[in-house]
């Protein structure tokens, strides 16, 4: 368990939060990461997967009943939307499923010891309502988290949130027979949920969502304000937002980005020239494919990879214990991973693809063609280049799920909430893409990022690496299973 006591927060201080609801506003839409999360996913094992067995049922849980762990999960998408949280935070959405899965993995695991705690070392008796403890830990996090983010949603969405939680945790409670084990299922989730708010409290999360003193680069490489943007998105957040696991944000920086005078600067810019345009003002040579690729990834990392992680939970046949810790390890590592990428982006404010070539003339190398006009598939989000944090989630995610399962090779198909209307998870008939492991999924998530016509290929290709070394640590350093 990490200390709280670090220089950020010095940080805080020198950085006090300034907020403008008009720049938030424009934040989010430009970010173009929408998601809500609750979708039917299909999913297929591989014939050589490993199988992570189900060790038993939950003590106060019919074995075939729902894993009330992966009903939670879905749970706290579904209030993300509600709450009008619609992508364009993935940081804060990230930490506010990583507290709630570390407040059940703790509270599970008083009950039955099968990992190390990370906040709380709890102890319950082994007859404890899982049910009503997991359910109670997932609301306590849920709805003071969600209340912090006034700072950036408006009060009808937030309440609207709160209220999708406060209408899952009655049907879960409802679910479970009156007695001493529901109520002292009850009361570990309290002590639980207290116990990770509690370490959490003062972690940076606030910290601003602009800076008006921050100054935009002049020289070839230096990282510009996007069209329609005028600012810069969380630019202090990879100093001030505390990890989970890693030691700060700078503990696997990659190296820098490539020289704007050197080829293969100049291959990544034709290349993403080629294929990023929005086909109105720019024309591009993608596929049809390849723009599917492009919408289809666009949705929120957090959300995107919680949908497939809670279908190949479910298919592996995951216990409550194991779910508990997979989840609390995914988001613990999708937080960092924002971190880690953030860090990165700021110190190196390296220029976005639209600033690139529109500014090509400027660079120095023969190689590049400048288009003044080029726009991408869809807006830039206002947030230096180099690295990908798209990238760097999914290399965080497939790398701990590898990890966990012991294996890539495991097959599944997924739905996205960004396809065009008819296409989405909400529709009668969603348009699913199958991938045949982890890594497949995680490759074409990064490249997604230069047919979209967010990022040069060196820094989905660098940010996918950063992503899958922030997982390695986070499952080799917390939450280790106990020997029994």
């Amino acid at each position: 368990m990490r200390p709280l006591s670090r220089t950020w927060l010095a940080s805080l201080t020198r950085h006090p939060r300034r907020l403008s609801t008009g720049l938030v506003a424009a934040a989010v839409a430009a970010a173009v990461l929408a998601a809500p999360a609750t979708a039917a996913v299909a999913v297929a094992p591989s014939p050589s997967a490993h199988q992570v067995h189900a060790r038993h049922p939950s003590p106060s849980t019919p074995a075939g009943s729902p894993n009330a762990v992966i009903a939670w999960n879905a749970h706290a998408g579904a209030a993300s939307v509600a709450a009008c949280f619609i992508g364009g935070n993935g940081p804060q959405e990230a930490r506010m499923y990583a507290m709630m899965h570390i407040a059940i993995h703790d509270a599970v695991n008083a009950i039955d010891r099968q990992s190390r705690p990370y906040a709380a070392d709890l102890h319950a008796p082994p007859e404890t309502s899982t049910d009503a403890a997991v359910a109670t830990a997932a609301r306590d996090v849920l709805v003071p988290t969600l209340g912090s983010f006034s700072l950036f949603l408006p009060a009808d969405c937030l309440n609207a949130g709160v209220a999708s939680v406060e209408a899952d945790y009655a049907a879960a409670l409802a679910g479970v027979p009156d007695g001493a084990a529901k109520t002292q299922g009850i009361a570990l989730g309290h002590q639980a949920a207290s116990a990770v708010l509690t370490l959490r409290a003062d972690d940076g999360y606030d910290t601003p969502l602009t800076d008006p003193n921050f100054q935009e680069g002049t020289e070839p490489g230096e990282y510009r304000y996007n069209p329609g943007t005028p600012f810069a998105f969380y630019p202090h957040l990879g100093e001030d937002l505390l990890p989970f696991s890693l030691r700060d944000g700078t503990q696997f920086r990659p190296r820098g980005p490539l020289s704007v005078t050197s080829p293969k600067y100049a291959a990544d810019v034709n290349e993403i020239q080629r294929l990023g345009g929005d086909d109105v003002t720019t024309p591009s040579d993608r596929t049809a494919d390849q723009t599917q690729i492009a919408h289809f990834w666009a949705e929120s990392s957090p959300l995107a990879w919680s949908r497939i992680a809670r279908t190949v939970a479910t298919s592996q046949g995951l216990d409550l214990w194991q779910s508990a810790r997979l989840f609390a390890l995914l988001n613990t590592a999708l937080t960092d991973g924002y971190i880690g990428t953030f860090e990165a982006k700021y110190h190196y404010l390296f220029w976005r693809p639209v600033t690139a070539i529109q500014l090509a003339d400027t660079d120095g190398n023969p190689a590049t063609i400048a288009d003044p006009t080029w726009t991408p598939l869809l807006p830039t989000p206002p947030i230096p280049d180099y690295d990908s944090g798209h990238a760097v989630e999914g290399g965080a995610a497939a790398q701990v799920l590898k990890r966990f399962f012991h294996t890539d090779r495991i097959s599944f198909t997924n739905c996205s909430y960004t396809l065009p209307s008819g296409q989405t998870c909400a529709d009668p008939a969603p348009t699913l893409r199958s991938f045949s492991s982890f890594s497949q999924a995680a490759q074409e998530n990064a490249v997604s990022r230069i047919y979209v016509g967010f990022h040069f290929r060196d820094a989905v290709e660098v940010g996918t690496h950063h992503g899958e070394k922030i997982a390695n640590w986070t499952v080799n350093h917390i939450l280790q299973p106990t020997r029994r």
